[in-house]
């Protein structure tokens, strides 16, 4: 019974070793690969789509290493931060400029690029993954920059740091090692180029800000005083249409009274359009009234009196013929007997009428003394027996007639000298 107990607890304390034994060879075999590694299992040829290699690659879960045969790897595939500075790099135009950034790079998980990292860098520690990695893209940095203006750099550093990730995700590539971010955090120069060109953005800035200022200013004064317009041509306008309405109520006003004046002026012309009427009938029976009172009174009497003086005039006139015939007869007589006495009957009719001339200009002049008469013939006679003494007395005459100069007496005068 002894023998069985002590049987049954070697039995027991063998299995408890042996199960020891397994759990120590599979904690010391057994590999578990964490999802931000992977594991290596180099010394076996593994046969891949791409031909047979000397290591497998596990990513996630676990597996288990053949003693003697294999060796495990670890490689971290979490980010590495590098930071990059590239000094007096020349840019387009030969303007050497400072670029500071950083970049995010990681050992890719993903075969074939897990091929290139494990022939690169298997048994490397990451500073020197780093460093390879912070010289790669520097070197790309420098090419990029010589394809760019300062401009450029420092207008759009997005565009910048997306043109050096295109650059340096292939050479990146080809090492094993895959970019994740890059972002440029500084560009910068010794020479104060970019200083100059930020000085003359911020004048433009400044200029753009004042000229914006400006213009606002300008449109909210415009808008100011367009508002101010709009309110003073409602009020104009509201006075506009108060003062339409206004002449309207007179204009309304004025024609009602224009109708009832023109009816009272109607009216009046009416009346005074009867009462002439009425005045007319009045004068014209006045005027008839007149016309046959004056007809009675002078009309009738001036055609009386007309008649008389006709039937007067004409007895008058009967008693005028006979006497002008009579005369007539006289004087035809005494004519023939003036032309039968020649030069004596002449004489003796002027002095038939002179006498009576005599007393007529006599009588207007008062008292006159005559001394003599000179009668003044033709110098040729009816006769025809003038003579030169006749023709010098009658010039005599006419001389002292028209100039009162006596020519005779002037003579005498000058004769008894």
């Amino acid at each position: 019974m002894e023998d069985a107990l002590g049987f049954l607890c070697v039995l027991v304390i063998a299995g408890g070793l042996g199960l020891l034994a397994i759990v120590i060879t599979i904690k010391n075999f057994l590999y578990v690969c964490q999802p931000s590694e992977v594991l290596i299992f180099s010394g076996r040829e593994n046969a891949t789509q791409h031909g047979s290699i000397g290591y497998r690659v596990i990513k996630g879960g676990r597996a288990i290493r053949i003693p003697l045969f294999e060796t495990v790897d670890r490689l971290d595939l979490t980010n590495m931060i590098i930071e990059i500075t590239v000094k007096n790099a020349y840019s387009k135009g030969g303007i050497p400029l400072t670029v500071q950034g950083i970049a995010n790079i990681k050992i890719p998980g993903e075969l074939p690029l897990l091929h290139n990292t494990l022939e690169r860098f298997l048994g490397r520690t990451r500073e020197e993954i780093m460093e390879v990695g912070r010289e790669t893209l520097e070197g790309n940095l420098r090419g990029v920059l010589a394809t760019l203006t300062p401009e450029q750099v420092n207008r759009d550093k997005e565009a910048f740091a997306t043109k050096l990730t295109e650059e340096a995700e292939h050479d990146l590539n080809r090492i094993g090692l895959a970019l994740d971010t890059l972002k440029i955090q500084n560009v910068s120069d010794e020479v104060g180029y970019l200083d100059a060109i930020g000085r003359m953005r911020s004048a433009q800035i400044r200029k753009t800000a004042q000229v914006a200022e400006a213009a606002a200013q300008s449109s909210s004064a415009e808008v100011k005083w367009r508002n101010y317009m709009v309110g003073e041509l409602s009020k104009v306008e509201a006075q506009m249409n108060i003062a339409r309405k206004d002449n309207e109520r007179r204009i309304a006003d004025a024609t009602s009274k224009r109708e009832a004046v023109i009816a009272e002026q109607v009216a009046q012309v009416q009346a005074l359009k009867a009462q002439t009427q009425a005045e007319i009938g009045m004068q014209e029976a006045r005027i008839e009234m007149v016309r046959l009172q004056l007809r009675a009174d002078i009309i009738q009497p001036a055609e009386a009196d007309k008649d008389a003086a006709v039937a007067r005039a004409k007895a008058n006139a009967s008693k005028i013929v006979e006497q002008g015939k009579a005369t007539s007869k006289v004087l035809s007589d005494m004519a023939a007997t003036y032309r039968a006495s020649g030069t004596t009957g002449r004489d003796v009719l002027l002095m038939q009428k002179l006498v009576p001339l005599l007393d007529s200009v006599t009588s207007t002049i008062g008292n006159v003394h005559i001394d003599k008469v000179t009668v003044l013939g033709s110098p040729s006679g009816g006769g025809g027996n003038g003579n030169l003494g006749s023709s010098l007395a009658v010039a005599n005459e006419q001389v002292r007639a028209a100039t009162g100069v006596d020519l005779a007496g002037a003579i005498r005068k000058k004769l008894g000298e």
